[in-house]
């Protein structure tokens, strides 16, 4: 695919972009080459089977864990209470 000068005014228009005159080529030049790296990816050949179930990453059980990371979060904490940040109050 080709950028040509009205496409690059669209995508300048739908970008809210604004263009430099002096470097409109080379943005053209440079989205085209983008758009060819895009086209070779059309090329390369999948297996079908290659987005089967068993060739997934395997998940982990999800298990709960009591890691106590409040009462560590807390103890760096200045103030605290109860379970509870203890801050100056900012709002009378």
């Amino acid at each position: 695919m080709q950028i040509d000068d009205a496409l690059l005014s669209k995508l300048e228009r739908l970008s809210m972009l604004k263009i430099d005159e002096n470097k409109r080529a080379s943005t053209q030049a440079q989205l085209t080459e983008i758009l060819g790296f895009v086209e070779n990816l059309s090329i390369i050949e999948v297996q079908k089977d290659c987005f089967e179930e068993q060739l997934k990453t395997p998940l982990r059980e999800d298990v709960p864990q009591d890691a106590n990371i409040a009462k560590d979060v807390l103890s760096h904490a200045p103030h605290a209470q109860d379970n509870f940040f203890i801050v100056p109050k900012i709002i009378e």
